[in-house]
């Protein structure tokens, strides 16, 4: 086959072609600010082996060398930060698990050559950690996962410079009964909500957990 399509079988079965890298970048220009704003958020519905999220991590992290290269320290925490932000839904466990290989892989190989020595496996395992949390097998049309489970997303939030906040919220509450025209915010602006005082829209969590270090994120579990 080609680099679009795995066989006719998976295309028969399951209407899976892959977006091309040309078309990838296409469609990222027209978002290039948001594309490579650190902490902006992404969700792809149906990431396959992840060509875009792959891409959208590697402008993020192009940014993060560009501004904090320089210091081991501030180029890992917002590297780290860069990976919370982007998020993937895919209904083949095969490509999800290649999904979040390809983006360890990313993640590693320019973390391990910017910070050389103080690169550390704590921050690669809880950058594993967050991809297994982030990239998901499931049924985003359902919002459930194979086995049936509504699907459940892990938002993580910067807070006092290296601490995470995590809370998770359940996709079909974020995106049920949006009749607006807003461009909206991954965990906000739907469902069940209420108004911040600037009358934005927030959803409530069905489970939080208290600030961590980046790096402890996985003892969470």
């Amino acid at each position: 086959m080609n680099n679009q399509t795995k066989s006719k079988e998976r295309v028969a079965d399951h209407g899976e072609v892959f977006t091309a890298e040309r078309e990838v970048n296409a469609m990222l220009d027209l978002v290039k600010q948001e594309a490579e704003r650190i902490d902006s958020r992404f969700l792809e519905p149906a990431c396959g082996d992840g060509n875009f999220l792959a891409e959208i991590l590697r402008r993020k992290l192009a940014v993060v060398k560009s501004r904090y290269g320089k210091q081991a320290a501030d180029y890992e925490r917002y590297a780290v930060i860069a990976v919370t932000s982007i998020y993937g839904v895919e209904l083949l466990p095969d490509n999800t698990d290649e999904c979040r290989k390809r983006m360890f892989e990313i993640f590693d190989k320019e973390y391990t050559a910017n910070c050389k020595r103080e690169a550390n496996d704590g921050t690669r395992e809880a950058v594993r950690y967050i991809l297994r949390h982030n990239i998901l097998c499931g049924d985003a049309l359902t919002m459930k996962t194979a086995d049936g489970v509504p699907i459940i997303f892990a938002e993580w939030s910067a807070v006092n410079g290296s601490m995470l906040k995590r809370r998770d919220f359940q996709l079909s509450q974020m995106l049920e009964e949006n009749t607006t025209n807003l461009q909206l915010d991954l965990f906000g602006e739907v469902g069940e909500y209420k108004r911040d005082e600037n009358g934005a829209i927030v959803l409530s969590p069905i489970r939080e957990f208290p600030p961590i270090h980046y790096r402890r994120v996985q003892e969470h579990e």
